[in-house]
């Protein structure tokens, strides 16, 4: 072989590793996109079946006690709504809103913007 033919060669293996490594790049973004998805669809599954087990508790005890139900003070729904997403394991708190909290890590700045009055 002469030397023309090896450089050419050589040349052309780089650049198929190049193109190799791009794709690889990109199926590792994918998969990492794939993983976050993963984390937050099995973190609201949880909490969809925690709130379905309370609702359904509820339900039990409201056939019970009907005769002695108390009156909850009236909430908003803005406080609902930011309380859901704490739950589901998002913070609510100015300084990371949206973004999502640590398993079993709470917040002090969520928790002590849940807990004004």
């Amino acid at each position: 072989m002469d030397k023309k033919a090896i450089f050419t060669q050589v040349s052309q293996l780089e650049e198929r590793l190049g193109e190799l490594h791009h794709e690889l790049r990109g199926l590792k973004e994918q998969l990492a996109y794939l993983i976050e998805e993963n984390h937050s669809l099995h973190i609201e599954n949880e909490n969809l079946r925690d709130r379905l087990e309370a609702q359904e508790e509820a339900q039990e005890e409201g056939k019970n006690d009907k005769a002695s139900s108390k009156k909850k003070p009236f909430v908003g729904e803005g406080y609902d709504n930011l309380a859901r997403l704490y739950q589901e394991g998002f913070h609510v708190c100015n300084t990371h809103y949206g973004s999502i909290r640590s398993d079993g890590d709470d917040c002090l700045f969520c928790l002590s913007f849940l807990h004004q009055k």
